[in-house]
């Protein structure tokens, strides 16, 4: 008589789960072999400058592209889906985008900004739209508005199907802007933590066991941690 629930998988003795669990953790672990060589590949791609300027609308008003880096070498910008036509117009934004943005940490952004990084939103919407989304959610990341430019066609999130996410990565050279990355759809579902974010930047975790590219910022694992009261200290 089988007393599985149903749904269930089998039930097996102690020994015979972690001989299981062994052989499991076996293929995890060349999995994550394989996501690190994959993440030292993404570090080599091709970037693509950006000449083109682009204005955006914040709390303190008008500021341009450059200006969302506050100053670091890298930025990460989530295309979050707020406009007509997306369901929960114009109350609300996308539930999907929503759900990326629930996953990001209260002090996700502390952890990347000692590593030399900025993450903001920008969408389509009005910056009003956004501000009082943004409150009804309690969400912290920094959030842009796009409207009335041309940011969101040219970058592939504006079509003629509809509005669409994702999210670009960029690297600055003083005052040179480089678009290094870009993923959406499922692509997105394992990036909002600290980790997922650094593996997708140009610098990596900038770590030394990582194969990165010669001349790119690294340093002793682990040593830069901190908890996020203590960075600067």
């Amino acid at each position: 008589m089988d007393n599985n629930p149903t749904g269930f998988s089998e039930i097996v003795s102690q020994e015979e789960w972690y001989n299981a669990h062994r052989e499991f953790l076996k293929k995890e672990k060349a999995f994550t072999h394989q996501r690190d060589a994959l993440n030292a590949e993404r570090r080599r791609l091709p970037m693509m400058e950006i000449k083109r300027p682009y204005t955006f609308e914040g709390p303190e008003g008008k500021t341009t592209l450059l200006n969302l880096f506050e100053g670091r070498r890298q930025l990460l910008l989530y295309h979050f889906m707020f406009a007509p036509g997306v369901g929960g117009w114009p109350d609300a934004g996308c539930v999907g985008c929503s759900m990326f943005a629930d996953n990001i940490g209260q002090f996700t952004s502390v952890h990347l900004k000692a590593k030399d990084i900025s993450l903001v939103f920008v969408s389509l919407a009005p910056l009003a739209n956004i501000e009082r989304y943004k409150k009804r959610m309690g969400w912290t990341v920094p959030w842009y508005s796009s409207s009335g430019t041309g940011f969101n066609r040219d970058f592939g999130m504006t079509t003629d199907k509809g509005e669409t996410h994702g999210i670009s990565v960029f690297l600055r050279d003083g005052e040179r802007v480089f678009r290094t990355y870009f993923t959406s759809q499922r692509g997105t579902e394992t990036i909002g933590n600290t980790w997922g974010f650094l593996d997708i930047t140009p610098f990596g975790r900038q770590e030394k066991w990582e194969d990165t590219p010669e001349g790119r910022p690294q340093s002793e694992p682990y040593q830069w941690w901190r908890r996020h009261d203590e960075y600067g200290k």
